[in-house]
């Protein structure tokens, strides 16, 4: 059944890095698109609450075969407010009916299982060390618009742990 399959899939396959390094050769436009967020990558993430992967600028550098002086912007796109799936630290969840407002009407719950994912203000913290670690150039703030109706929007500035104030992410 494989052989099979193979046939089917054999016209799309090749050197990917000889493709797309010839296309910035020849001056084509190259737009990579990304997944997941700089948070959940496997090595600068919020480690064991991450994914296989590395979904922040080192993996897509090194997936797509494309050198880093190569790349003329990186775009960060994040929402005007927080999300989560499954558990590990989040300092700016928010819970209550607020939370299942903001999820509801920003259609907040898993592609693929439907869960609901948790929810929170924008953590200027997590923000800040993702566009660093990113060397993102631009950023696309996307669902303003889930936040018009709120009298009041909290942004997490800094963490406090244990009576310390960190404005960075903390290495515990």
């Amino acid at each position: 059944v494989y052989k099979e399959l193979s046939e089917k899939v054999k016209p799309y396959m090749g050197d990917t890095f000889s493709y797309i390094n010839k296309a910035y050769d020849n001056g084509k436009r190259i737009l990579v698109e990304g997944a997941n967020a700089t948070m959940l990558d496997l090595d600068w993430g919020t480690y064991p609450f991450v994914t296989s992967s590395n979904p922040s600028i080192g993996g897509v550098i090194s997936g797509l075969g494309l050198a880093p002086n190569k790349f003329n912007a990186i775009i960060g796109v994040a929402k005007a407010y927080t999300t989560r799936v499954g558990s590990g630290p989040y300092p700016t969840e928010i819970f209550g009916d607020l939370a299942e407002d903001l999820r509801s009407q920003g259609f907040e719950y898993g592609t693929t299982t439907g869960r609901p994912r948790r929810i929170g203000w924008l953590d200027i913290v997590a923000l800040r060390y993702a566009c660093i670690l990113n060397g993102i150039t631009h950023i696309n703030l996307t669902k303003l618009d889930v936040l018009d109706k709120q009298k009041e929007i909290k942004i997490g500035i800094a963490y406090k742990i244990d009576g310390e104030v960190y404005d960075t992410i903390p290495s515990c």
